[in-house]
């Protein structure tokens, strides 16, 4: 008995609760990994169950995690959103997007839609798109007689799409973690990415024509009409969508890495916010900022998880638990349940560099191991079960996990912004339907893994 309660592997599966113990406690992620890998560390030594030398490989490990071109694109895309973001340009966007929607009831719903689904292209960070939609959009929404529930609504799950829509900053840590290509990720998510946003318009009309004064049409003194229209639309919506069009692109026709294209995007954005005189010294230091706190987050959680997971490994529990999931009963289909229920259930609680460096490492070996007894026959058989798809899945799973209540990111996101007649249940109830359609897209994209791959192999070939 009480050498089963010392096995080694078991010690590692008491150091994951003790991490998420940490992690509830209000801890730093970062510190929680390394504090809880420490200390587990040395118990270990102290029982003779884990190996010192394991850790002299951490510098070299850390090298090789700044010598990895894929973590390059991080900050370039980041940089890309931070400027046009900073310089008011995604606000000028935001803008003339409900003025050519407006006439249309739902219409300034569906221009947030449309403008979430391009800021996601380029911001690649939740919390900004949410937070600078709620600012711009929300009060405008409210003051025209938008129904609570549907106006946050719209924000929330359009806003979260930057998980979903290439350059995803979830998608390239994906593509480090599961090995495959970020051109093929990227071009994979496009159309799951694109049918969740068409759900999200699909329902807002629906509601605005179905329940009369729930999305009202803008009233004809706030609209701008002619050649007023027409001019600014030219100059808020074809340059940000022209550059992303550029950037995806290079991508897609391999003309340019995943690295380069970040880097020429970030200097689009700034030729942009220079054409409309919004480029300054404090535009740029304030996006600098940003992208250096975002970037530095990332690799100090990186780093640290490293660290755990080295510990994680000396004790034996990834292959634990990597043999667990590939030998569970039901084979490749229980498989994909209880990896989704798990990422679901871990992305209510957690924010996404957690749970790629924490559950990742350990569904990965197991992932491939099914995936090869069940489709042996190659990346693009009829079935199509690859890692690429399994990845854009868990992508899309993510993303629901976001706007779950009660504890989703992006409600709190949009929480910090909201006015005060917004109150924390009304945007609670309004991320529900959402939901709804997000799990419907989940369904179809593991039903029809062809919405991954098609475009892929178009992009790419075999």
């Amino acid at each position: 008995m009480e050498e089963s309660f010392f096995n080694p592997q078991l010690l590692g599966i008491i150091m994951f609760v003790g991490f998420f113990f940490m992690l509830l406690s209000g801890y730093p992620v970062a510190f929680s990994f390394a504090g809880t890998a420490i200390v587990f560390g040395l118990v270990g030594l102290a029982m003779e169950a884990f190996n010192f030398n394991l850790l002299l490989s951490l510098p070299n490990s850390w090298f090789g995690i700044m010598s990895d071109s894929t973590l390059l694109a991080i900050p370039f895309f980041i940089f890309m959103g931070a400027l046009l973001e900073r310089s008011g340009l995604a606000e000028e966007l935001l803008e003339t997007m409900g003025q050519l929607m407006g006439p249309i009831k739902g219409g300034i719903a569906l221009g947030v839609i449309i403008v979430g689904t391009l800021l996601a292209a380029t911001t690649g960070v939740v919390a900004a798109t949410i937070i600078a939609m709620g600012l711009i959009s929300l009060p405008s929404m409210l003051k025209y007689g938008y129904n609570k529930g549907l106006a946050t609504g719209v924000i929330i799950s359009s806003g979260t799409l930057a998980q979903m829509i290439p350059p995803s900053i979830v998608l390239i840590l994906l593509s480090d973690q599961f090995g495959v290509s970020i051109g093929d990720l990227f071009a994979g998510a496009i159309i799951p990415g694109l049918m969740l946003a068409g759900g999200y318009a699909a329902y807002a009309l629906a509601m605005a024509y179905l329940r009369p004064g729930f999305a009202p049409a803008l009233p004809p003194e706030a609209r701008v009409r002619g050649r007023g229209l027409l001019l600014r639309t030219i100059r808020a919506f074809i340059p940000p969508v022209g550059l992303i069009v550029a950037v995806l692109g290079t991508i897609f026709a391999g003309l340019a890495t995943p690295s380069e294209a970040g880097s020429f995007g970030a200097i689009g954005a700034a030729l942009l916010a220079l054409a409309n005189r919004r480029l300054s010294r404090r535009v740029i230091a304030e996006a600098a900022l940003s992208t250096a706190k975002t970037t530095g987050l990332v690799l100090m959680i990186l780093f640290s998880s490293t660290l755990f997971s080295k510990v994680l490994y000396g004790l034996g529990t990834d292959y634990l638990i990597a043999d667990w999931l590939a030998t569970l009963p039901g084979g490749f289909w229980t498989f994909i349940i209880v990896v989704n229920i798990v990422i679901f259930l871990l992305g209510i609680f957690l924010e996404f560099p957690e749970i790629t460096y924490i559950a990742m490492p350990l569904i990965v070996p197991a992932a491939e191991r099914v995936l090869n007894e069940f489709n042996p026959t190659g990346a693009f058989s009829s079935e199509g079960y690859t890692m690429v798809w399994l990845a854009i899945v868990l992508a899309v799973n993510l993303q629901t996990a976001f706007i779950s209540p009660p504890v989703g990111f992006s409600l709190f996101y949009l929480q910090s912004v909201a006015p005060k007649e917004i109150s924390t249940i009304d945007i609670h109830r309004s991320a529900i339907p959402f939901m709804v359609i997000q799990l419907i897209v989940l369904a179809l994209v593991i039903a029809f893994p062809e919405t991954v791959n098609w475009l892929v192999r178009v992009a790419f070939g075999n």
